[in-house]
């Protein structure tokens, strides 16, 4: 099942997306939340009279760099032995179609195509063999990263958890199982031009080790997001600029880019 969050009349909710092409799709409108007992209500909204929102509003963001060899290697980085986690706030987070607003404290705005997992249930200390369990989908992700400020600062805070800095949509695909992610092509392209292009696959560390990695140490809650890393390719966005992630079996994500007002 795909399931989005949208906004319609002032009001928001979540729906069940129906339908295979882009200009006929609905939205089932749900009763209740996902991460809880719900239910489809039979009413129905084209997507197009709607405005898709980011599909989940995470508690945090936990992210893993340099988890696909290429792309750790293409800036002159180690390939680390076990997962490399950063953070990412809430404030950073958009939904499909929203702006990426070019800050004003960098002059190299880069893109970072990603699998984005949604976590379904609060967990903490995941052994790997249920790491399945506490998985409620998969949408896309951009990490878009202020590349000279991570370079200066060393630290990563302001130049990955800037306002507008995460982009993740179109919606949660529930229908994914866990092997089947561990295979799916990631790309990206900016104005229709294929910048990224890859696969799950090539992640150093896969799904299981990054949630093991990352509940031995905190408690995450339903609708938290993990980023996976991102494959090679990364390079600079302008202003004008229209990105776009698509991930197989999930959709495609696309956001503008704009100058910060």
């Amino acid at each position: 099942m795909r399931i989005a969050r949208f906004s319609i009349d002032g009001n928001v909710a979540f729906g069940a997306v129906e339908g295979d092409k882009q200009d006929e799709l609905v939205l089932d409108i749900i009763k209740g939340i996902p991460f809880a007992d719900h239910e489809l209500s039979g009413t129905k909204v084209p997507v197009s009279k709607v405005r898709l929102l980011p599909p989940v509003l995470p508690n945090k963001v936990v992210a893993f760099g340099r988890n696909y060899a290429e792309h750790a290697r293409e800036l002159g980085n180690e390939v680390p032995e076990a997962p490399f986690a950063f953070f990412k706030p809430s404030t950073s987070v958009i939904g499909p179609g929203d702006e990426i607003r070019y800050p004003s404290f960098t002059e190299e705005l880069h893109h970072e195509a990603e699998l984005a997992v949604v976590i379904g249930r609060m967990c903490r200390e995941v052994p790997r063999e249920r790491v399945k369990d506490v998985i409620f989908g998969y949408t896309c992700a951009n990490d878009i990263t202020a590349r000279d400020v991570q370079r200066r600062e060393k630290q990563w805070a302001r130049a990955k958890g800037f306002d507008s800095s995460c982009p993740l949509g179109p919606w949660v695909e529930t229908d994914i199982d866990l092997a089947r992610a561990g295979d799916l092509t990631v790309q990206l392209t900016v104005n229709g031009e294929q910048r990224q292009l890859g696969r799950t696959s090539e992640m150093i560390h896969p799904i299981e080790d990054l949630i093991v990695n990352i509940t031995e140490a905190m408690t995450l809650l339903p609708g938290d997001v993990i980023l996976t890393g991102t494959p090679a390719g990364v390079g600079p966005l302008n202003v004008g600029d229209d990105v776009a992630v698509t991930i197989e079996g999930i959709g495609t994500l696309t956001n503008k880019v704009v100058k910060r007002g």
